[in-house]
C-alpha cells in the first residue's frame, strides 16, 4: 500500500446538494477537495466562480485543490486564495511568464502547481520543475468531466518522475481524468502521487466506499 492522496473532484458533485457532499468528502479517507475553475476561453465550458469556492470553503475541513483552468491566471489567483485556496495549480499553455505565476502563488502563501494537458510535452516545465510543489497531468482534454483516460498518461508520468528525480524537485504528481480502480494501481506504479477523482467517485453507489478503495490501493 502506497502512500498516496485521493482528491475527489468536487465539479462530480451535485450542486443541489453542495453543502451534504462536502461533508462527506470531509467524512471520508479524501485527503484534499480537487476544485475544478473553468472560464469558457481557454477550455470550452464554464464552472465554478469565487463564490462557489468560498462557499465549498465553508463547510470543508481538507485542503482546497483548485486548478485554474482560465487565460490570465495571474488577474484571479488572489482572490481565489481569499477564497479559500490552499493548492493553485495554473496552466502552462496559457501562462506567458510562467515562474513569475509561480512566485505570485507561492507568494500568497499557496503550494503552487502546474498544469499540462494531454498534448503538451513534459519537457516544457524543465526549466520550472524545481519550484514546484505539484504538477497536475491532466490524463483527458480538459472541459468536461466523464471523459476516457487517455492510455499515454502512463508514459507521460514515467518521463515526469524522472525530470523531478533529476532536478531533486519535491513536485507531487496528480493526476486529473477518467481515474478509476481499473488504472490507479498502475498510475502509482509509474510514480504518481495524487489520484483525483470526479464521476468515478460522485456516481457511485456509496461515494465514502469508493473513496476507501482508491485510498486502499
Amino acid at each position: 500500500m502506497s502512500n498516496h492522496l485521493v482528491a475527489p473532484s468536487i465539479l462530480a458533485a451535485d450542486f443541489a446538494n453542495l453543502e451534504r457532499e462536502v461533508k462527506m468528502i470531509n467524512n471520508s479517507q479524501a485527503d484534499w477537495i480537487h476544485v475544478d475553475v473553468m472560464d469558457g476561453t481557454f477550455v470550452p465550458n464554464f464552472s465554478l466562480g469565487i463564490p462557489v469556492v468560498e462557499a465549498i470553503k465553508r463547510h470543508a475541513k481538507k485542503p482546497l485543490d483548485v486548478h485554474l483552468m482560465i487565460v490570465n491566471p495571474e488577474h484571479h489567483v488572489e482572490a481565489f486564495r481569499k477564497a479559500g485556496a490552499d493548492h493553485i495549480s495554473v496552466h502552462v499553455e496559457v501562462c506567458h511568464h510562467l515562474q513569475r505565476n509561480i512566485s505570485q502563488i507561492k507568494s500568497l502563501g499557496c503550494k503552487a502547481g502546474v498544469a499540462i494537458n494531454p498534448h503538451t510535452p513534459i519537457f516544457d516545465l524543465e526549466n520550472v520543475i524545481a519550484e514546484l510543489d505539484l504538477v497536475i497531468v491532466m490524463s483527458v482534454n480538459p472541459g468536461f468531466g466523464g471523459q476516457k483516460f487517455l492510455e499515454h498518461t502512463f508514459q507521460k508520468v514515467a518521463q515526469l518522475k524522472e525530470l523531478i528525480t533529476q532536478n531533486k524537485s519535491g513536485a507531487k504528481i496528480e493526476v486529473d481524468g477518467g481515474v478509476s480502480l481499473q488504472n490507479s494501481r498502475r498510475l502509482l506504479d509509474v510514480g504518481v502521487d495524487i489520484l483525483v477523482a470526479g464521476n468515478f467517485v460522485f456516481n457511485s453507489d456509496n461515494p465514502t466506499e469508493t473513496i476507501r478503495q482508491l485510498k486502499d490501493l
